[in-house]
């Protein structure tokens, strides 16, 4: 299973922020920041930190996608 953040990156854009913005304000470092725009997993300390920093859900920045559609 793969995963997507294609939705936390249309909300960064609709709320004018940068990636550096986001992990000021979710306390996150640059790596994680690095592997989420590689596609890569994350802990769900780190979803839960962006989660509390955007306050949204789960489901608002991630999807879930079978391998064969990446």
């Amino acid at each position: 299973m793969t995963v997507s953040y294609k939705k936390l990156w249309h909300i960064l854009i609709d709320k004018g922020m940068k990636k550096k913005d986001l992990e000021a304000l979710a306390g996150i470092n640059h790596y994680t920041m690095n592997k989420m725009s590689r596609e890569e997993n994350v802990t769900i300390d780190t979803i839960g930190k962006i989660c509390i920093a955007l306050h949204c859900k789960v489901e608002d920045i991630i999807d879930f996608l079978p391998d064969d559609e990446n």
